[in-house]
């Protein structure tokens, strides 16, 4: 008997401020089209040190536990995939777990792999679940990061954070895996790290970009030769890109998505016509590739251009957007994820949209939640920037969120509004 194994609901927590990219542009002398239209992201999401890793996920997870009504016996696995963690050996997934109060009789740990650490999480716990191993028990996976770089820095309008948490379940009611199919692809390779002790990431990237691309030719090729093997692609001539109903991938900024995109399609073509890309095939291709990206991928894109890069949440904010938005349309069809992480590990893979999907996160109010955030002027954004990382802003916790409190005896404490 076949397992059904996927995502069954999530939820999401963001700073509760924004700063707006045309402030930034214009702060650095920078036209505003640049950063708007040429990233393809409008605000950035602006934490504050109360607002860290742990607290967004906590937040993020407490919602889901409410929303789902839940009952924590029932979890039996916590996983937080994270780049910015607070503690070079105590797990994000330990505080949570502790914070909300759950069971001791279950597993907690995180997964480290750049912007890949949340897929990996979510590759673990469908695993355990299909294996027989959870024995009807759930997961709960977060992916919870704050993408930071250096002020006046090329990677500084491509800064955001916040948290997606996902129910992995038997029964998945926004998105069923099609467990088995996914292609991967790892490399070890320089285009994205932090070393030990700093705040801010370090990027090559015109390489992180051609890295991204390898990963995905390598990960996609993969997924298209599982999908037909296991019958799910049809061999009619389609190209196997355009099966899917939509495709969303991990977004650094918006345009890399566009870029991924036309990728994807490239590797299609060379694969159908069993010859290497011309610049004759690029002419001719475009304006297809143009429709195609508007049709399936464009609005996948809806939340992260107003948060900005959440690392390994960008891809699961794509997913939570794209179903608030036209989840109902995607009732029963299969749309397609790319996941990657600089370093680099990526993944390809697939799955089909629940009948409820729409109306579930729909009643989450995401975009309502965003549109209630606080705009800061450049000022306020540039003190925060610089505040010191163990000395909060604020101690005080908004009703149902968490925060950072400060550091007691070498600990860190949190407080539950």
């Amino acid at each position: 008997m076949k397992i059904r194994v996927g995502i069954e609901a999530l939820s999401i927590a963001v700073p509760h401020r924004f700063l707006a990219l045309e402030d930034l542009a214009r702060a650095r002398n920078v036209e505003p089209a640049k950063y708007i239209a040429g990233l393809g992201v409008s605000q950035m999401a602006v934490a504050e040190p109360g607002e860290d890793t742990v607290a967004l996920a906590a937040t993020a997870a407490a919602r889901l536990i409410k929303n789902e009504s839940l009952d924590p016996q029932r979890i039996g696995m916590l996983i937080v995939g994270t780049e910015t963690g607070v503690d070079h050996s105590k797990p994000v997934a330990s505080f949570v777990q502790g914070l909300l109060k759950l069971p001791a009789s279950m597993r907690t740990f995180d997964t480290q792999h750049a912007c890949y650490g949340g897929t990996a999480g979510l590759m673990a716990a469908t695993e355990w679940i299909v294996s027989g191993s959870a024995k009807g028990k759930v997961a709960i996976v977060i992916c919870s990061d704050i993408a930071r770089y250096g002020l006046n820095t090329a990677g500084e309008p491509t800064q955001g954070g916040g948290a997606v948490a996902m129910l992995i379940s038997d029964n998945p009611e926004l998105l069923e895996l099609d467990f088995g199919v996914n292609g991967t692809h790892a490399s070890n390779v320089h285009d994205f790290w932090r070393p030990i002790g700093h705040r801010e990431a370090q990027v090559d990237g015109h390489y992180s970009m051609q890295c991204y691309l390898d990963a995905l030719q390598g990960s996609y090729r993969s997924w298209k030769a599982n999908a037909a093997a296991k019958e799910i692609l049809r061999p009619d001539g389609t190209l196997p890109s355009e099966q899917l109903a939509k495709i969303a991938y991990h977004v650094p900024f918006c345009k890399m998505a566009k870029k991924a995109h036309l990728h994807v399609r490239r590797v299609d073509t060379e694969d159908k016509l069993g010859h290497a890309w011309t610049p004759e095939l690029e002419a001719e291709e475009k304006p297809r590739s143009e429709a195609s990206f508007k049709r399936q991928v464009e609005p996948t894109l809806s939340l992260c251009s107003k948060v900005g890069n959440v690392y390994t949440a960008s891809l699961y904010l794509s997913l939570a957007g794209l179903l608030e938005s036209e989840g109902d349309a995607l009732a029963g069809k299969r749309i397609g994820m790319f996941s990657y992480g600089s370093g680099s590990s990526s993944e390809f893979f697939s799955g089909v949209v629940g009948p409820r999907a729409g109306a579930k996160v729909r009643a989450l109010g995401l975009s309502a939640l965003l549109e209630s955030r606080e705009r800061v002027s450049m000022e306020e954004y540039e003190r925060i920037f610089n505040h010191p990382p163990s000395e909060p802003i604020s101690t005080h916790a908004a009703p149902g969120t968490f925060r950072f409190v400060g550091v007691e005896n070498h600990r860190r404490t949190y407080q539950e509004g």
